[in-house]
C-alpha cells in the first residue's frame, strides 16, 4: 500500500507539472496572435472599404454627393466595428477603443444618407472637429492597446489620413462659408422644377442674348464679355443646375434637360424672346439643342468654340433613356465630389480665372471650391456623348444671323473642319478665326473676349437691320 500510494504521488505530481508549466504553449501562441492580430487590422480595413462601395452602388441610395458619403462612412464604420469584435474574439490584445470610431461613423453616415444636403449643411461644421479629438484618443488609444507592426504599418497611418480630413473638412466648410457671405448672387433664384436656378440680365433692348457657359463654368466666367454686350441690348447669363449659384438638379443634365430648364428659366423670370443664343464649348451644344427644341424663339446664334455635334441627324431632340448608365455614372461623380468636402478643390481654386476681372475671379475660385459644382462638371462631361447627338437635331438654322468663333491656336488639326460645318448651317453667317487665342482665351482673356463680345453685337445688329452678317 505504501509503494502504490507513493507512486501514485508520483503520478499526480507529474501531472500537475504538465498543468502548471505553461512555457511551452506561450512561445508558441504569441507569433500566431501577432499575425493574426495584423491580419484581422488589414481585413477590418479592407472589408470597411468593399462595403462601403457595395452600400455606394446600392440602388436604394438616391445618387448624391451627401448620401453617397454618407453610404460610405457607414461602409467604414462596418470596418471598425469588425476590428474592435474580431480582435477581442481571436487575439489576446482586444481592441475595443474601435467602436468609437464605428458609431461616430456609423451615425454620422445614417444622418446623411437620411437627410441629405439638409443634414450636411450641419455636419459639416460638427465632424473636422470631433474627428480630429477622436483621432487624438484613438492614437492614445494604439499606442496603449496595440502592440508592434500592426500600429506602425497599419494603424498609425490610416489615423494620419483622418486628421488630414478633419483639418481639410474645418479648412473647406469656413472657406465656403467665407466665399459665399463675400459672394452673394448677384441676380435671382427661380424656381424651374424642383431647384431654383441664378439668372442676371442687364442692359436694355432686343433682342434678348441669352449665354450658355463652357463645361464646368458659370455666369461669372463671362464678366468680359456680358457688360460689354449690356451697353447695346439685353444680355441674360444664368449657372447651370449645381455651379455657381443655382442648386443641384439630382436628375441628369443633357443637352435636352438643360435647354428645356433654361426655356421654364427664362418664362418663370419674365425673359420674353425674340433671343440671340451664344454658347462657348459644351454650351454650343446646349445653344443648339435650344434652337432645335424652341426655333420661333430664337433669331441669331453665336458659337464660341464650340464642341461640335455628333451622331445622327433626325432633326428631333430625343432625351436620353439610358438611366442605367446614367445612375452608375452619377454615383461615381458623387463619390468623387466627396473629395471636395475635405478641402481638395479648394486648394486647386486659386490657379484658376486668374485672367478675369477681380471680382468675377473671386466668384469662379469661390464656385470651384464646392462640391456641387465639382459634382456636376463631372456629370455634364459623362453626358457629353448624349448632349452631342442631341444638338445635332438643329440641321439648318435657315437664313439666321449666325456666327461661328474658332480659337486660332491649340487646336485638333480636323477641329476647323468641324467649324466650318457648324457655320454651314445658316445661309447667312460668318466664321472668323482668332489668330493666337486659345479655347479659353475667348472669354477669359480681356483681348481676344473682345472678338466674341463683337461677334454677338454683330448679330444682334443684324437681326435688327434684317442685313447680313457684318464681315
Amino acid at each position: 500500500m505504501n509503494g502504490a500510494a507513493a507512486d501514485g504521488r508520483v503520478r499526480a505530481g507529474y501531472a500537475a507539472n504538465d498543468l502548471t508549466r505553461p512555457s511551452s504553449v506561450t512561445v508558441q501562441r504569441a507569433p500566431r496572435t501577432r499575425r493574426s492580430l495584423a491580419v484581422i487590422v488589414a481585413g477590418s480595413f479592407a472589408t470597411g472599404g468593399v462595403v462601403a462601395l457595395m452600400l455606394a452602388a446600392a440602388p436604394l441610395i438616391p445618387a448624391e454627393e451627401p448620401r453617397m458619403a454618407g453610404a460610405a462612412l457607414i461602409g467604414f464604420a462596418v470596418g471598425w466595428a469588425m476590428l474592435a469584435l474580431l480582435t477581442t474574439r481571436f487575439t489576446d490584445h482586444p481592441q475595443r477603443w474601435a467602436c468609437a470610431p464605428a458609431v461616430f461613423m456609423g451615425l454620422g453616415g445614417l444622418l446623411l444618407t437620411g437627410g441629405g444636403r439638409g443634414a450636411s449643411a450641419v455636419l459639416d461644421w460638427v465632424w473636422p472637429p470631433t474627428l480630429l479629438a477622436l483621432v487624438v484618443w484613438m492614437v492614445l488609444q494604439v499606442r496603449r492597446h496595440l502592440p508592434g507592426p500592426s500600429r506602425r504599418w497599419l494603424m498609425l497611418p490610416m489615423l494620419g489620413v483622418l486628421a488630414l480630413a478633419s483639418v481639410g473638412g474645418a479648412y473647406q466648410t469656413v472657406g465656403a462659408a467665407l466665399a459665399a457671405r463675400a459672394n452673394p448672387a448677384p441676380g435671382q433664384l427661380v424656381d424651374v422644377g424642383g431647384h431654383r436656378l441664378h439668372l442676371r440680365c442687364t442692359g436694355s433692348g432686343s433682342p434678348t442674348v441669352v449665354v450658355q457657359t463652357g463645361g464646368g463654368e458659370f455666369s461669372s466666367n463671362w464678366a468680359w464679355i456680358s457688360p460689354a454686350v449690356a451697353r447695346d441690348t439685353r444680355v441674360c447669363v444664368y449657372d447651370r443646375a449645381g455651379r455657381g449659384w443655382s442648386e443641384p438638379a439630382g436628375a441628369p443634365q443633357d443637352g435636352a434637360t438643360v435647354a428645356t430648364e433654361l426655356h421654364t428659366l427664362l418664362q418663370r423670370a419674365h425673359v420674353p424672346g425674340p433671343y440671340v443664343l451664344a454658347g462657348h464649348s459644351f454650351g454650343g451644344l446646349y445653344t443648339l439643342t435650344f434652337a432645335a427644341l424652341y426655333p420661333d424663339e430664337v433669331v441669331g446664334m453665336v458659337l464660341v468654340d464650340s464642341t461640335a455635334p455628333a451622331g445622327p441627324s433626325h432633326g428631333v431632340v430625343v432625351p436620353s433613356s439610358d438611366s442605367g448608365s446614367y445612375d452608375l455614372t452619377a454615383r461615381l461623380s458623387a463619390l468623387a465630389a466627396a473629395s471636395a468636402r475635405v478641402g481638395l478643390t479648394r486648394l486647386y481654386a486659386p490657379v484658376e480665372a486668374g485672367s478675369l476681372p477681380p471680382r468675377a475671379r473671386d466668384e469662379v475660385r469661390a464656385s470651384i471650391g464646392r462640391s456641387e459644382t465639382l459634382e456636376s462638371t463631372i456629370d455634364e462631361y459623362a453626358q457629353a456623348g448624349t448632349s452631342a447627338t442631341q444638338a445635332s437635331a438643329l440641321t439648318s438654322f435657315g437664313a439666321k444671323p449666325l456666327a461661328v468663333l474658332t480659337a486660332g491656336s491649340g487646336s485638333a488639326p480636323d477641329w476647323f473642319g468641324k467649324q466650318d460645318r457648324l457655320a454651314a448651317l445658316s445661309t447667312n453667317s460668318q466664321h472668323r478665326i482668332i489668330a493666337g487665342a486659345t479655347h479659353e482665351d475667348l472669354i477669359a482673356d480681356e483681348a481676344d473676349a473682345a472678338a466674341t463680345t463683337q461677334a454677338i453685337l454683330d448679330v444682334v445688329s443684324a437681326v435688327r437691320t434684317g442685313e447680313p452678317v457684318a464681315r
